[in-house]
C-alpha cells in the first residue's frame, strides 16, 4: 500500500504499510525493529533526525491494518473508522535510518512493559514479516516532530527515562564532536544499559532503577550535576501539568516564548547550556523547576516533554 492517489504529486508525508525485516532483542526492556517498505526511499528530513517522532498504527483485534492510502487528512479518517478496524496509534522515535533508496530501513527501538499497551504487546511478539502502518516525514516536505534544537549552544544536558532513551540515543549519535555536556539515562534494570556512540566530550551516565522508584535517581543526579541542594524529591501530583510540552519556541500553556538572541541570561544561568528533558510528566515537571527556577536557566535554553504520565492511558 502506498500513499499516492490519482494525483500527480504524492502526499507531503510518508503514509505507508511497512514490514518488519529484522527484530533484535537488545536487552530485557528494549527490542529493535527494522521496518522496510518501498516508500521509505523518500523518508527523511533536511539535516539530522535527532529525536524525530513518527506515528505507528498497530493491527486491531482482527489482526488487520486500516486502509488509509491517499488520505492527506489521515488522522480524521482514522478516527472515523469503526473500533474493530481502527487499530492502535502510538508515537515513537526514529532510532536511525539505514540504507538508501528502496533499501532504506527505519529503525525503531521499542520499550517492553508487558501487555499493558499495544506497542509493547506487538513488539514483545514481533517477528520478521509482521506489518504496521507508518506515518513520517517525506524528504523535502515540512513535517515537524524534532524538538532537539540547541541553536548555537554547544553544552547539552540530556535527561531521559526508558521511553525517551531511544530519542536521546538518536541525539547523541547525531551530535558533532564539538558538543560537550552530560546525559542521564534512566532504565528499568542494569541489563538495559546499552552501548551507544557518544561524542568524546559528553559524559553518559546510565541510571538503572533496579527496583528504585521511578525518576528519583534522575532528579538526584541532575541536581548534583547542576550543584543544587541534594535531594531526590518529586513535586506533588497536583502540580503536574497534564500536557507538559515546552520547547524554546513552544509552550503547551499557550505562553509565547520570545526567541533568544544570545546565550542564557537568567540569574544563575550557565551560558551555552541547552537542556533536553523527556519522560514521565511528574519527573519532567520536577526537573523543569530545578533548571528554570533553581539553576536559573532561561526558558529558551530548555525543552521539556512529558512523553507519558503514571496512571494515564496514552492517546497516541
Amino acid at each position: 500500500m502506498t500513499a499516492t492517489t490519482g494525483r500527480t504529486r504524492p502526499l507531503p508525508i510518508i503514509l505507508t504499510e511497512v514490514e518488519a525485516v529484522r527484530v533484535e532483542r537488545l536487552s530485557p526492556s528494549f527490542v529493535r525493529v527494522e521496518l522496510a517498505g518501498p516508500e521509505l526511499a523518500e523518508f527523511g528530513v533536511q539535516g539530522e533526525l535527532y529525536d524525530q517522532r513518527i506515528k505507528l498504527i498497530f493491527p486491531g483485534p482482527r489482526g488487520a491494518l486500516p486502509n488509509l492510502a491517499g488520505e492527506e487528512s489521515w488522522y480524521a479518517a482514522w478516527l472515523n473508522l469503526p473500533d474493530a478496524e481502527r487499530g492502535h496509534l502510538r508515537t515513537y522515535t526514529v532510532r536511525e535510518v539505514r540504507g538508501a533508496g528502496r533499501d532504506a530501513r527505519v529503525v525503531v527501538d521499542f520499550v517492553l512493559h508487558g501487555d499493558s499497551g499495544p506497542g509493547s504487546c506487538w513488539a514483545t511478539r514481533a517477528r520478521a514479516g509482521d506489518r504496521l502502518l507508518l506515518i513520517g516525514p517525506r524528504r523535502g516536505e515540512r513535517f515537524g516532530g524534532i524538538e532537539f534544537a540547541p541553536g548555537g549552544l554547544r553544552e547539552v544536558l540530556l535527561v531521559a527515562d526508558e521511553t525517551a532513551v531511544p530519542a536521546a540515543c538518536g541525539i547523541l549519535a547525531a551530535l558533532d564532536a564539538d558538543f560537550g555536556g552530560a546525559a542521564f539515562l534512566e532504565v528499568p534494570e542494569s541489563g538495559d544499559v546499552l552501548d551507544v556512540p557518544v561524542p568524546a566530550k559528553i559524559n553518559v551516565v546510565w541510571l538503572p532503577r533496579d527496583g528504585a522508584p521511578h525518576g528519583r535517581r534522575q532528579v538526584a543526579a541532575v541536581r548534583r550535576h547542576l550543584e543544587l541542594d541534594p535531594t531526590d524529591d518529586l513535586i506533588d501530583d497536583r502540580q503536574v501539568s497534564p500536557d507538559l510540552w515546552e520547547t524554546p519556541t513552544y509552550s503547551s500553556s499557550g505562553e509565547p516564548i520570545e526567541p533568544m538572541s544570545g546565550p542564557g541570561t537568567g540569574a544563575g544561568a550557565r551560558d551555552g547550556l541547552y537542556a533536553w528533558i523527556a519522560g514521565e510528566s511528574k519527573v519532567v515537571t520536577t526537573l523543569r523547576r530545578c533548571l528554570v527556577e533553581e539553576a536559573g536557566l532561561d526558558r529558551r535554553q530548555v525543552a521539556f516533554m512529558g512523553y507519558w504520565r503514571h496512571g494515564v492511558a496514552m492517546r497516541g
